[in-house]
């Protein structure tokens, strides 16, 4: 599969910091949700497409490693990778400052389909989703 990533570039705010002006952790879930969508919104299938097709994509696993913290007004880039899509949908997540390049934070997300009808968990992909990569790896 060629490489399927999306980058949103953001401020860190003061709102987002906590009383050292460093990032608090629980707000760089809030970044990855931000390249996610952007990830979604390349291949046409965002979160309003899957509930027309009548899934929910909850986050069942969450893995961040912080290597170094990001600061008030400091400027950096979120790219957001897929990289499963068959049985679960798998987003490698990179956060690097913006004038230095240096890699601040790794994560992975990964999410299930669920029928939002039943509530069953699907353990393969809804074709739909499927197809909309597909599409967007030949076009």
């Amino acid at each position: 599969m060629a490489e399927l990533s999306a980058s949103v570039d953001f401020t860190v705010e003061f709102y987002e910091v906590d009383s050292m002006k460093i990032v608090w952790h629980g707000n760089y879930t809030q970044y990855m949700e931000r390249a996610r969508c952007e990830l979604l919104s390349k291949i046409k299938y965002n979160y309003n497409d899957m509930e027309a097709d009548g899934y929910a994509w909850p986050v069942v696993k969450l893995k961040i490693k912080y290597i170094a913290p990001l600061r008030f007004l400091q400027k950096a880039r979120i790219t957001a990778t897929l990289v499963e899509w068959e049985n679960r949908l798998r987003i490698a997540y990179e956060i690097r400052d913006l004038e230095t390049g240096k890699v601040l934070t790794k994560a992975e997300s990964d999410h299930m389909a669920v029928k939002m009808a039943t509530g069953e968990t699907c353990f393969e992909l809804p074709q739909e989703f499927v197809e909309k990569v597909k599409a967007y790896e030949n076009s």
